[in-house]
């Protein structure tokens, strides 16, 4: 497992033996981190339930050396890594193509430095080693972004998403110096012995939920995710969604329940009410996007948001005495980590495959795909049908399991909060019935129906690794959904190190009962067998009963025989009636035609509010103290030595 990381250098170092050369690269180099993707995810899975090791490296600094850990909570994240990274690794070999921005040579050294971060973000055990890896995702990450660094909005989103994780940082670096307690130690164990006064509890825990919550896109510090993903090349863009984003949930996992005190309840209520706004937020945003990778970007700020309100669910229950329900809430949240992984992954690639195929991200100018690109378009609908929460698959799991907990909720100390879980409950529920009418719109706009514009006919399926990859992340949206009890008996190694309690057995495999059989359960293969021969039944009595007997004849036109693409729905049709019922959240423009206007148009933006009520006023600041502060710059001499005596007397006055 150690040697995955260092071997994920070395693989992105050999890109740069033959930088120009894009047949090393794909043929050999990406597909051999796929393999170690995959050698990672398997020791971490059989390593699961193993107690915590420990290592000192001889790296680091004087007095500062490197130190890792693996205990069953960075085992769990790096099976994630591992799992997702070898599917996105296989399609990314077959995607990339030379004359696509940076070299293919440095690509996969950027690529590989970003996967191996992310791995030693995962094992370190010290503050030190911690920081220096997030700076090495993050730097690896925004060049990565900036592939097509050419093209000005790139380089712009690209810049904005380096904004806001060195903001991220610096909130993170804050939280160790308090979790520190005064000392001088950087270790996670100094941290753990620290025992922090309850006031400097809540202000780490603040500064955490600020950096992790930035890396997340947790709302409102969430405006770099719906710029980076769509200018990021579509491995890179599945990578930051379904990994990335899930170093934040662990680093707020392991600052939470692992280096702080006993959490306070306000914590978990505070969370819980970020989180559950956010995934609001996404969804309704989502709802009203025409570019395929920005639905995706949003959509992953609605799953981040429903991962911290089930965090926050967990906090409010180990504070208020219910480990009980905090493990069945935290089994939630790991899984739906999880399972966001391989959905997410999924659909961004498939985007991606039809990006090359047809050179459009504009849901307005796509359509049909489904008769040239029959691979893409079947393995997509898993990931669709999952990200949806419809059963048998594996986001209907993790909801479900979420739902549980808060339907379950027992007697809260504090009366308010009892009334305000319901109001969760019901928020939870929205969110997914609106996944499933933006995965509607997804699926249907981009597949089904008739090709939008002539190009499309000349659209291609993707390659065999493409293929491959896409068809593991697919098999995993199964396997999750149709086996959840075993993988759940596996998470509650990671559950009884949090809260020092689990879900305990959850036997038989074939039946998922969280709490008891008598008050909730599901079965996920009796489902799949019961609706499939449901299914299949009453297609063979259609058959049965009705072959041959109906007369054949031209559908009924309304009077209007031209049925050809412009009668299709279109993206902003599925997006109308969400903007009229959530206008509120929106800031909208609407560009009228002229009344003279020969081929009228009209068109209506829709932006986040929070750009121009919250970054746009900061930039507006941050511009007028530059210029300020740019008075000072003479070019004079003479100004400078008054600055420096200025200093020097202000110095003395201070020591003296």
């Amino acid at each position: 497992m150690l040697a995955v990381p260092p071997l994920w250098l070395a693989i992105g170092a050999a890109g740069l033996l033959r930088p120009r050369s894009l047949r090393l690269s794909a043929l050999w180099l990406f597909p051999l981190g796929a393999a170690a993707a995959f050698v990672l995810a398997a020791a971490s899975l059989a390593e699961l339930a193993e107690p915590a090791q420990s290592l000192v490296l001889p790296l680091g600094l004087p007095d500062l050396p490197f130190h890792l850990r693996l205990d069953p909570l960075a085992r769990f994240f790096l099976f994630l890594l591992g799992a997702a990274a070898g599917g996105v690794s296989l399609f990314a070999a077959g995607y990339f193509r030379k004359g696509e921005g940076t070299a293919p040579g440095l690509l996969c050294l950027q690529y590989h430095v970003f996967l191996a971060g992310m791995a030693m973000v995962l094992l370190a055990d010290d503050a030190y080693l911690f920081m220096v890896a997030w700076e090495v995702m993050a730097l690896s990450s925004f060049f990565l972004v900036t592939t097509q660094h050419r093209i000005a909005a790139i380089r712009s989103a690209g810049f904005l998403y380096l904004l806001l994780a060195h903001l991220g940082a610096i909130s993170i670096l804050l939280c160790f110096g308090v979790l520190q307690g005064g000392g001088w130690q950087f270790t996670f164990d100094a941290m753990r012995q620290a025992h922090l006064a309850t006031p400097w509890s809540s202000v780490a825990f603040g500064l955490a939920v600020l950096g992790f919550g930035a890396k997340a896109g947790l709302v409102p510090v969430h405006v770099w995710l719906p710029e980076a993903h769509p200018a990021a090349p579509s491995p890179v863009s599945a990578l930051m969604s379904g990994v990335m984003l899930k170093t934040a949930v662990y680093g707020l996992l392991r600052v939470s329940l692992d280096l702080l005190p006993q959490p306070q309840w306000w914590w978990g209520l505070a969370l819980l009410g970020l989180g559950l706004f956010g995934a609001l937020f996404g969804v309704i945003f989502a709802a009203v996007q025409t570019d395929m990778k920005r639905l995706l970007a949003y959509s992953s700020i609605e799953n981040l948001g429903i991962i911290f309100g089930g965090l926050g669910l967990v906090l409010l229950f180990a504070a208020s005495g219910h480990p009980l329900m905090a493990a069945l809430a935290l089994s939630a949240t790991l899984y739906h980590c999880l399972n966001h992984a391989f959905f997410k992954s999924l659909l961004f690639l498939a985007t991606g495959a039809v990006l090359h195929a047809t050179g459009e991200r504009s849901l307005g100018k796509l359509g049909g795909l489904i008769h040239r690109m029959p691979w893409v378009a079947w393995l997509a609908l898993i990931g669709t049908l999952a990200i949806a929460g419809l059963p048998p698959l594996n986001g209907f799991v993790s909801e479900w399991l979420l739902l549980q907990a808060f339907l379950f909720t027992p007697q809260l100390p504090q009366p308010f909060v009892n009334m305000l879980v319901p109001l969760g409950a019901a928020a939870l529920v929205l969110s997914a019935a609106l996944a499933a009418y933006v995965m509607v719109k997804f699926y249907g706009v981009i597949f089904l129906g008739q090709p939008r514009e002539p190009a499309l006919a000349r659209a291609h399926d993707c390659g065999r690794l493409e293929r491959i990859g896409l068809s593991w992340l697919a098999a995993g949206c199964i396997a999750l959904g149709l086996l959840p009890v075993p993988m759940l008996a596996l998470l509650d190694a990671v559950v009884r190190q949090l809260l020092g309690t689990g879900l305990g057995t959850l036997a038989p495999w074939w039946r998922l009962a969280p709490v008891a059989v008598e008050r909730a359960s599901y079965s996920p293969p009796l489902f799949l067998l019961v609706g499939g021969a449901v299914t299949l039944g009453a297609a063979w009595l259609v058959h049965r009963l009705y072959h041959g007997r109906v007369r054949r004849a031209a559908a009924w036109d309304c009077g209007f025989p031209l049925q050809n693409a412009r009668m299709q729905d279109t993206a902003e049709g599925f997006g109308q009636p969400i903007r009229q019922i959530f206008e509120p959240y929106f800031r909208m423009q609407r560009e009228l035609p002229a009344p003279d206007d020969p081929r009228p148009a009209y068109r209506v933006t829709v932006e986040d509010r929070f750009w121009g009520a919250l970054y746009l006023p900061a930039a507006a600041a941050a511009q007028a103290t530059a210029r300020l502060v740019g008075k000072l710059q003479q070019g004079r001499i003479a100004v400078y030595l008054l600055y420096s005596f200025v200093t020097l007397l202000a110095l003395l006055v201070f020591v003296l």
